[in-house]
């Protein structure tokens, strides 16, 4: 298992800038954003908030992730001569070329950004990020953000449940690059599962641009690639530590594997001999690292035997083995016979290092499945997860929604005949309400020029869903939610690693009421409209009913 790299901030920022370039938006961006400029309301200050209707997985909780992307992603947001060419190319004839012209000096110098904290709790209909420029420049950026918010988001949280299934022992490694959507898929999945909870990755380029630690051992085909002993080359390894001269390996793990199946009472009939071979050929390579995948043949009647004799070769020659991986069958039940097999070797062979030996469990892991590992006597350590995190397959998106809620000082809504779709006006503060043991229970949005509450001070608000049915609450603390993180062209908050911030999503998890974490229903959190707030919906839904037939009329 290979130590984290350094965080390298130019690499991250480069492939941000490769990946994300403006281009990567849905091509109404441009249509609107020249509708805009030909009206003379491109530079017209608008406001736009992000935010996500549902809690996902069915749960009580999302993390807020992808901020650190997005942060970058606005500061290096800058159109080329190629775009430029390329938008001339696609868009109508008689687009005005002195629109072509404002696009290459485009820039986000204009836009702030207010967010909540990457890896902060967050749940259902907060506005988690408000963006404000000119109108032209935050609807170009809309689906860009969208793009790295939502996945990140909704895959981080998915490796947090998998961390509250799993419980806080047992080690986590991503390796889901393979079953991906695509290499950015691949990439976003390593970073924000690590954020998420996760300990490790298989993922290399992952561990060279984030700083996340990364593991691998060997595949099947390695062992199946090996027939017999005489491929094993060199045959020799020197003690560690100690004698230079070469000690013949093989010899030494045959004696070794002779006194295994007599302790064990094993057929050495039914061993391997080229699963053999590969153990001692990978043990050569990797002495300090020898952790090999047992199941390819038979775990009982071969691959645990050959590891044994193998590791023990190893321990003689003064080397410390780091365990064993299983990828098939039933892995409670397997784990609990290799620790049993691994005890009986560290007592009887009087080497205690044995009995601490690692055993990993990968083989197509679910949440539901991590659940159930819990539920049974197991020797696992580690447990391997790729398809089920990395593609979410409980649910596929998020459904992160970006929505336009001032122009011109002026609140805008969206009133649908699908309430569920209906926006909220104006531009906010978001303000988390705790409770005297610190749990926060209620998350209260305002409009941005009310008074923020205040602790031990009773307010009125209205829960989201509940209609015009209102509720006094009397917070313990009170955290203003959001900050502002991008000012004139600069990213006015420090930008955190990906360790710094898993660090952040576990504290924040941590102060959440066990009633709002649990996986399978759980108690919904409340969010809440203020009393101001409340009365400026239902004045705009009044406003646009009685102006409805104004054409009629006049």
């Amino acid at each position: 298992m290979a130590a984290p790299s350094s965080n390298t901030c130019g690499a991250m920022e480069r492939s941000i800038r490769e990946r994300v370039p403006p281009l990567l938006t849905d091509l109404y961006q441009f249509t609107m954003a020249y509708a805009y400029w030909r009206a003379g309301r491109h530079q017209e200050p608008a406001v736009f908030e992000l935010f996500f209707r549902d809690n996902p997985f069915s749960g009580g909780f999302s993390l807020f992730a992808g901020l650190h992307d997005c942060l970058l992603f606005l500061r290096s947001f800058r159109f080329t001569d190629e775009d430029v060419e390329f938008l001339r190319s696609v868009l109508p004839p008689a687009t005005d070329p002195a629109f072509f012209k404002f696009l290459r000096e485009l820039d986000c110098s204009g836009v702030t950004l207010r967010s909540v904290p990457e890896g902060t709790v967050v749940f259902a209909r907060v506005p988690l990020m408000e963006v404000a420029g000119p109108l032209a420049v935050v609807q170009l950026l809309e689906t860009s953000l969208l793009c790295l918010v939502n996945y990140a988001s909704l895959v981080c949280s998915n490796a947090a449940r998998f961390r509250l299934a799993a419980g806080p022992r047992r080690k986590l490694l991503e390796m889901g690059l393979r079953r991906a959507q695509g290499p950015d898929g691949g990439l976003t999945a390593s970073r924000y599962t690590y954020i998420g909870g996760f300990d490790l990755t298989s993922n290399v380029q992952a561990g060279f641009l984030f700083g996340i630690p990364i593991a691998g051992t060997m595949a099947h085909s390695y062992v199946t690639s090996f027939t017999s002993l005489d491929e094993v080359w060199p045959q020799t390894l020197v003690v560690l530590n100690g004698d230079p001269d070469p000690v013949d390996i093989i010899s030494l793990t045959k004696g070794w594997l002779s006194r295994v199946c007599k302790l064990l009472e094993a057929q050495p009939g039914k061993i391997r001999e080229g699963e053999l071979a590969a153990f001692l050929s990978y043990a050569i390579a990797y002495p300090q690292n020898f952790l090999p995948v047992i199941d390819s043949y038979s775990v009982s009647c071969s691959g645990l035997l050959n590891f044994c004799a193998v590791a023990l070769a190893l321990c003689e020659l003064g080397y410390r083995p780091v365990g064993v991986r299983l990828d098939s069958g039933d892995l409670c039940r397997q784990s609990v016979d290799v620790r049993r097999v691994l005890r009986l070797c560290s007592e009887h062979f009087s080497i205690p290092a044995f009995d601490s030996l690692i055993i990993v469990g990968t083989n197509n892991i679910s949440e539901e499945s991590m659940v159930e590992l819990n539920k049974k006597e197991n020797e696992i350590n580690v447990v391997g997860v790729g398809t089920h995190l990395v593609t979410c397959t409980k649910q596929p998106s998020l459904g992160c929604v970006y929505k336009l809620v001032e122009v011109r000082g002026k609140p805008r809504m969206k009133i649908s005949e699908d309430p569920e779709k209906s926006t909220i006006p104006g531009r906010k503060a978001v303000y988390r309400l705790i409770d005297a043991e610190g749990h926060p229970y209620l998350d209260l949005v305002s409009l941005a020029i009310e008074s923020p509450p205040e602790a031990g001070v009773p307010l009125s608000c209205y829960p989201l869903g509940c209609g015009d049915s209102s509720i006094s609450v009397t917070p313990a603390q009170v955290t203003c939610l959001r900050q502002e993180v991008y000012l004139k062209g600069q990213v006015t908050h420090p930008l955190c690693s990906a360790a710094e911030t898993r660090a952040k999503v576990q504290i924040s998890l941590q102060t959440l009421h066990p009633r709002h974490k649990r996986l399978q229903e759980p108690d919904s959190y409340t969010v809440a409209l203020s009393e101001e707030l409340h009365n400026l919906v239902i004045e705009i839904r009044r406003g646009s009913t009685n102006n409805s037939n104004f054409l009629l009329a006049n």
